[in-house]
């Protein structure tokens, strides 16, 4: 088994685990994959922080980051955000997941990146360091700000670089996706049913 950086000849191999991973979890279908898709034709993407778990020559999972902004009221700033991130469904649950975010939040680090911001699930997420965002006054664009927001979530390397004050995160454009284009492309991949099914957001 080993965690290596993504390469061109990864791409519709990862794009399938990624669709498999995601396929009626949180919605019916999924459109992760087509953000995985567009995200290496963007300026967003953080190409060098693309990396994938391969074991005896099938990629089992794969990690990605890009980079949003924080805006606040009188000025912008970069920052680096998490995933999409996904295990194939075969080998899920046995901290795949939690290696491949362990080993890239390392190299983050060490490149010297303040900290990073995700969205996700907080009981997960906190065993990394993630702790709300909201807490230190920083929110996720489109929602409300009264509203502490747990999945929204930041792990902080360097305190000394988070500014005081209020202010809106702003993730890449890419990951706001159409679902008619995401339909379209699906067409290259196996065909599967999608499912209204209970836990999935806003059932």
């Amino acid at each position: 088994m080993e965690i290596r950086p993504e390469s061109e000849n990864d791409y519709l191999k990862v794009e399938e685990l990624v669709r498999n991973s995601f396929w009626n979890v949180y919605r019916p279908g999924a459109y992760e994959h087509f953000i995985v898709h567009n995200l290496r034709g963007d300026e967003s993407f953080m190409e060098n922080m693309a990396y994938v778990i391969e074991d005896d020559g099938k990629i089992i999972g794969d990690i990605n980051y890009s980079v949003g902004e924080i805006r606040y009221e009188n000025d912008v700033e970069p920052a680096v955000i998490l995933g999409p991130v996904a295990v194939d469904i075969t080998c899920q649950n046995q901290g795949l997941g939690s290696k491949l975010i362990r080993y890239t939040l390392k190299i983050l680090e060490k490149e010297n990146i303040p900290f990073v911001f995700v969205v996700g699930d907080e009981n997960y997420y906190s065993r990394f360091g993630f702790k709300t965002a909201s807490d230190y006054g920083i929110f996720l664009e489109a929602t409300d700000l009264n509203d502490k927001n747990p999945f929204f979530m930041i792990k902080i390397f360097n305190r000394h670089k988070l500014r005081d004050g209020q202010a809106i995160f702003h993730i890449p454009d890419v990951f706001h996706v159409n679902q008619s284009d995401v339909d379209e492309f699906d067409r290259q991949f196996e065909f599967r049913k999608k499912l209204i099914k209970q836990g999935q957001l806003g059932v």
